[in-house]
C-alpha cells in the first residue's frame, strides 16, 4: 500500500517529534490534540527546532519551510482522519483512552488506513478488537526523542496481516529509522526490556547504597560506552513516564516485580519529573523541553 497522509494523534513532545519526522520525510502530515493550547505550543517548539537545525547548518532553510509546509494542526480528529493512510496514536499511556482513540479513528478513516499505536506498553491486540480492521492495526514505537532516535518497533498481533507490516517498515525506513520487526507481543517489546533490566539493577544498586545515582551513571557511560546512564535517562524520559509504564506493566502482568520501585515513585509524588519539571534525580537550570 501507498502512504501520502499521515496522522499523529496527540501533540505532546513524542507525538509532534514522530509528525515533523514524518514531514521531513516527505510526507503529508497533520497533529492532532483536541487541546489547542497543545497544537500551539507543538508548533512552536518544532520551528524552533527547525530553526536551530538551519542554523548549525543540519539543513537548508529550504528543506526546513518545505517540511513544516507539508506540517498542519488540528483539533478535529473526524476530519484528520479521513484522508489519512496511516494514523499514529501517542496518546498517554492509558488504555481505555487509546481504545478509545482507535474507535474513533476507525469510524473516520479510509477502508485501507492503517491504524498503529505507539505505545511502549500495550501491544496492539489491546485495541485493534476496538476496531473492525484488526489486520491493519500494529505498534510503530518511536523511541525519545524521536527527532534523534533511529529505532522503531514494529510488533504485530496475532491478526496483524503481512501487508501492514511491509507497509509500515517501508514507511519507517523511508523516515530514516532502522525499524526492528517483532513478531509476537511481550510487555515492554525488545529494547524496553533491555533498558528495563539496566534500569532496575541501577536502582537495586542505589537503593542498597552500593553506589550513587551519579557514580552508576558514570560506570554506564565509561565502562559500557552508553551515551548516557540510567538515571540521566530517567530524567530524560520522564520520570512520571517511567512510572506510569510500570504501572501498566504490572497491570498486565499481575507480577509484583513489575511494580515501579519505591525510589522512582518517591519522586514521582514530590512532582519531580526529570529534565521537564526542571528536577528528577538530577536538579536542572530551568525547566527543560
Amino acid at each position: 500500500m501507498v502512504v501520502n497522509n499521515i496522522l499523529v494523534v496527540g501533540a505532546g513532545a513524542m507525538g509532534s517529534q514522530i509528525g515533523m519526522v514524518a514531514a521531513l520525510a516527505g510526507y503529508q502530515v497533520t497533529v492532532q490534540d483536541i487541546s489547542a493550547a497543545m497544537l500551539e505550543q507543538a508548533e512552536a517548539q518544532l520551528r524552533s527546532r527547525m530553526d536551530a537545525s538551519v542554523a548549525k547548518g543540519r539543513m537548508s532553510r529550504e528543506d526546513a519551510d518545505a517540511a513544516l509546509g507539508r506540517l498542519a494542526f488540528s483539533e478535529d480528529l473526524a476530519e484528520a482522519a479521513a484522508t489519512t493512510d496511516l494514523a499514529i496514536e501517542a496518546a498517554t499511556e492509558k488504555l481505555e483512552i487509546k481504545r478509545g482513540i482507535f474507535t474513533a479513528l476507525d469510524a473516520a478513516a479510509q477502508p485501507h488506513a492503517i491504524l498503529a499505536t505507539n505505545s511502549s506498553t500495550f501491544g496492539s491486540s489491546k485495541v485493534a478488537d476496538a476496531t473492525g480492521r484488526p489486520g491493519q492495526v500494529c505498534n510503530m514505537h518511536f523511541f525519545n526523542p524521536a527527532l534523534v532516535m533511529k529505532c522503531v518497533e514494529v510488533v504485530r498481533h496475532e491478526s496483524t496481516s503481512q501487508d501492514t507490516i511491509d507497509t509500515v517498515l517501508a514507511v519507517a525506513k523511508r523516515m530514516g529509522k532502522a525499524p526492528v520487526l517483532i513478531e509476537k507481543e511481550i510487555p515492554g517489546f525488545v529494547a524496553n526490556r533491555l533498558m528495563g533490566a539496566i534500569r532496575d539493577e541501577a536502582l537495586r544498586l542505589y537503593a542498597d547504597g552500593i553506589a550513587s545515582f551519579q557514580d552508576i551513571d558514570t560506570a554506564a557511560k565509561t565502562a559500557l560506552g552508553h551515551p548516557m546512564g540510567p538515571f540521566e535517562l530517567m530524567d530524560l524520559v520522564g520520570l512520571d513516564v517511567s512510572h506510569q509504564i510500570r504501572q501498566a506493566t504490572f497491570a498486565e502482568t499481575g507480577d509484583p516485580a513489575d511494580l515501579p520501585h519505591p525510589a522512582l515513585s518517591a519522586l514521582v509524588e514530590r512532582g519531580d519529573y526529570g529534565r521537564k519539571s526542571g528536577k528528577g534525580w538530577y536538579s536542572y537550570d530551568g525547566v527543560q523541553k
